[in-house]
């Protein structure tokens, strides 16, 4: 099942997917619901998968920015309100876990637990630059080439031992892609990421948390996720030695199987 909802005059669009217990699932930026593809088939034979592309990118609406964390927490609610979920479980991966922050915070009994992936509750000034800068370098490189730019961001260094050819082939579908994001999209999404300051009130997260990090992460360094890890009472966190910040590609039936087992374990009764 597929549809679209109205949220604030953005149309946002969600996928269905599997029977069971809710699940909402918010990817990171410039990538739409599709790419939890190689999770969802595992979590669809457990899980009533809602899966969303978010306000800025994919098949959802594109308005000018900035956005902000709340304002797409407020989309997640309006496709929660429309299939009449009251509550549900929310993993997201990097900007989708600075989403899911958001959700649990301003509506905590909308969420039975998290996964926070690969994500963060604030920037220091590094990691703001290194936004601002890609939103800069987006706007005058080819695709392939910025694609290759996010890649070696986003990956480890052992990942490149074997999967090369494939990272090129990804680099090449860029150029193909016959639905990319806008440029307004891209900054909106950026922005939200930039400006997402969870801090103060981590320490209301009362539901059980699961953090995964990629220890080779240069994107949203393992620093990052032991601050949600001490300020989240009660949070578990798994560390993956090798990965980087797509540790959920790079070590799949392991990420899959960590996040599976969490979720499977805090089903709401």
């Amino acid at each position: 099942m597929t549809g679209y909802v109205d949220s604030n005059g953005c149309q946002i669009y969600f996928q269905i997917r599997g029977e069971g217990s809710p699940l909402v699932l918010l990817m990171g930026f410039g990538a739409d619901g599709d790419v939890w593809e190689k999770h969802v088939a595992v979590y669809e034979q457990h899980f009533k998968c809602i899966v969303l592309d978010n306000r800025g990118v994919g098949k959802s609406g594109q308005p000018q920015g900035p956005y902000t964390t709340e304002m797409m927490a407020e989309d997640t609610i309006a496709v929660m309100d429309h299939l009449d979920i009251s509550t549900a479980q929310v993993a997201g991966i990097s900007m989708g876990g600075a989403i899911a922050q958001s959700l649990a915070l301003n509506h905590p009994d909308r969420v039975s637990s998290l996964c926070l992936i690969s994500t963060w509750p604030v920037f220091n000034n590094y990691a703001k630059t290194v936004y601002e800068n890609l939103k800069k370098l987006r706007r005058v490189a080819a695709p392939d080439d910025f694609m290759e730019l996010l890649q070696l961001w986003i990956f480890a260094p052992p990942y490149y031992v074997d999967h090369l050819a494939d990272l090129q082939d990804d680099q090449q579908g860029a150029v193909q892609n016959t639905n990319p994001q806008t440029q307004s999209g891209f900054d909106g999404q950026l922005d939200a990421c930039i400006h997402h300051n969870a801090v103060p009130r981590l320490h209301e997260i009362k539901v059980p948390t699961l953090i995964t990090i990629g220890m080779m992460d240069i994107f949203t360094p393992p620093a990052f996720s032991d601050i949600l890890h001490e300020k989240i009472t009660g949070s578990l966190i798994e560390r993956f030695p090798t990965g980087g910040h797509v540790h959920h590609w790079e070590d799949l039936e392991r990420f899959n199987q960590v996040t599976l087992d969490f979720l499977k374990g805090n089903v709401s009764t």
